[in-house]
């Protein structure tokens, strides 16, 4: 009886430890439960209008630096730089006869002097100039034109993954407008949003322990690479007939406003995916890591 009195005291205790230790830490470090995965959103976007005639992605899939996206129809833009190139033959071609000429003149100028007006070799010195002139403006619409080409296929800026794709072969894309969303594979961080009061603790290079809602038996392992300098103000906004938006509050009440905080995950686990938008809980040791002092 006294030896599972013993042992019942000693679980007891063992459990009483492990709760207390584990409610300083939550206590004693910055924590929150309003945390989300965040990653660098890359919009893309053609830069020249068409129907599309290849599609060589599908919705959520990975893609790698350099890879086709999708292809525009080029047939028009083909037909552009054949006539760009074309009059660049012509503006060229105008160029070689005006400094022909201007040299036969100038030569027989010189041969009999007075024999050439001075007001021709003027205008002939002014026609190889705007010639040249001419084949320089040619030169830039051709490679516009060939730009133009090139933009036709659009090919993948970073590794990452294709989400919420809509775009269907024959499918019109419009220049300047997105058509495709890509995240950035190498950009996902966590940020956490924490009460002002918490800042104190927070320095760059703290070490933060990570807890996604999907995965909570794996914690991860990062640290703070920021903090940011500024939140958007509600009151005090323009509202209705130009008056400021004013929210009635409690005097005796002052509520901490939550202040964004960058995380950087330390190598990331390959069988956990990060998804942006998903919720996380952050914990930051107020003590930094990374070769820094506390302030403190």
């Amino acid at each position: 009886m006294f030896k599972k009195l013993i042992t019942t005291f000693a679980v007891l205790a063992f459990a009483g430890y492990f709760t207390f230790d584990h409610y300083s830490t939550y206590i004693q470090n910055p924590w929150t439960r309003d945390g989300q995965v965040r990653a660098d959103i890359i919009q893309i976007t053609p830069r020249v209008t068409g129907p599309v005639v290849e599609l060589n992605v599908k919705d959520n899939s990975f893609v790698n630096k350099g890879d086709l996206l999708f292809k525009i129809d080029p047939s028009t833009f083909l037909t552009t730089k054949d006539q760009a190139y074309a009059n660049l033959l012509q503006v060229q071609a105008l160029l070689d006869r005006a400094i022909n000429e201007e040299k036969r003149s100038s030569a027989l100028e010189k041969l009999k002097p007075g024999s050439v007006p001075v007001l021709t070799l003027n205008n002939l010195t002014n026609n190889v100039q705007t010639a040249r002139a001419n084949v320089k403006a040619a030169q830039a619409s051709f490679e516009a034109a060939q730009l133009s080409l090139d933009f036709t296929t659009i090919t993948a800026p970073s590794d990452g993954y294709i989400t919420n794709l809509n775009l269907k072969e024959g499918s019109q894309v419009v220049a300047n407008q997105p058509v495709v969303a890509l995240i950035d594979n190498d950009s996902f961080w966590i940020e956490g949003f924490f009460e002002e009061t918490d800042l104190r603790y927070i320095r760059k290079g703290s070490s933060a322990k990570v807890t996604l809602m999907s995965h909570p038996d794996s914690p991860l392992i990062g640290h703070v690479t920021s903090t940011g300098y500024g939140i958007s103000k509600s009151d005090g906004s323009t509202g209705s007939f130009l008056l400021p938006n004013v929210n009635p509050n409690f005097q005796w009440i002052r509520l901490a406003q939550r202040i964004p905080v960058k995380v950087k995950l330390d190598n990331p686990p390959e069988d956990i995916q990060l998804i942006v938008g998903a919720t996380a809980s952050v914990l930051i040791n107020k003590y930094p890591n990374h070769g820094q002092n506390d302030e403190d």
